[in-house]
């Protein structure tokens, strides 16, 4: 059965995710919509280009929202990360908001009825406007969150111990934002609880905090915006959906207990959230996951 994919945005992160998808075969047909015609147009043709020369061959569709209808997932990439000051990614949502009404509009006159991927920032909030504005069911509208934190703090965890990230299992949890935080509890290295480890070697993990947080900052600042981390979750969160494949992965999803979207492990498979996870948290965590999901809450509705 073909997969049809769309992604709202042709940004750095949505061609991106784009060229991802058209190589490793993941996409029979692609539709491309971006206000920016020039680019959107340019990008598509470059894609077409590339075709003799690839294992596999995909259809570009651009700047069609009936094209929508019969799509698998449809991906929203859209944002201005010039807006974003100091880290903050709530600087993105006044603007952000804005662009969410004709482009929901759109989904649903589209007659779209499959799952939707959030990337954009604050993307705990957008996720939510997007629930809300599309009428989607919940478990079919689902962010990125901290898919992209918890492989941040995967690759930092690995390098200490000198192994592939890979084999670092955990989560990072709460908002995708400042208020994120490592589930250290849930940390393991080659199967071997993270906390035991540090306690054998005199480390502290606090120290790592830091790096894992702030990480998405340097990358800003050498170039002026993310994609290829955000990209590789966002295929990755895809590829979950398209294969059906009940992956536990820490999305952004609506969490009940704190009537917020926030990230917290989800079974994902076809039909979006599958199933809920309960962690085994700390009291100290617990105490974190609250404040985080306050702080999406007060900053959502400010």
């Amino acid at each position: 059965m073909a997969n049809k994919i769309g992604i709202i945005g042709d940004g750095h992160v949505g061609c991106t995710v784009a060229h991802q998808l058209i190589i490793s075969g993941l996409v029979d047909d692609l539709v491309l919509i971006d206000m920016n015609k020039g680019k959107v147009n340019a990008d598509a043709i470059d894609f077409e280009d590339s075709m003799a020369n690839l294992p596999y061959h995909v259809n570009i569709t651009v700047n069609d929202y009936s094209a929508l209808k019969d799509a698998d997932i449809v991906v929203s990439t859209l944002g201005k990360i010039s807006l974003e000051t100091k880290g903050d990614r709530f600087a993105e949502l006044k603007y952000n908001k804005e662009q969410l009404k004709p482009i929901t509009d759109s989904i649903k006159k589209s007659g779209f009825n499959g799952i939707l991927i959030v990337i954009s920032n604050p993307v705990d909030a957008i996720t939510s406007l997007y629930q809300q504005l599309t009428g989607l069911p919940k478990q079919h509208v689902i962010g990125t969150g901290t898919l992209l934190d918890t492989a941040r703090m995967q690759k930092v965890v690995a390098k200490k111990f000198d192994v592939d990230p890979r084999s670092v299992s955990g989560f990072n949890l709460g908002e995708h934002g400042n208020s994120q935080f490592t589930a250290w509890s849930t940390v393991k290295v080659l199967e071997q609880p993270i906390t035991k480890l540090a306690k054998d070697k005199s480390w502290k993990l606090e120290d790592l905090n830091d790096e894992i947080k702030f990480g998405g900052q340097q990358v800003f600042k050498g170039k002026h915006y993310t994609n290829y981390g955000v990209a590789a979750a966002a295929v990755r969160l895809i590829q979950s959906i398209l294969n059906d494949s009940r992956t536990e992965l820490p999305v952004s999803s609506y969490q009940a207990k704190y009537g917020t979207y926030m990230s917290y492990p989800s079974i994902v498979g076809r039909d979006g959230i599958v199933q809920s996870i309960d962690l085994p948290l700390t009291d100290e965590e617990e105490k974190q996951l609250k404040a985080s999901a306050e702080t999406i809450k007060a900053k959502s509705e400010a």
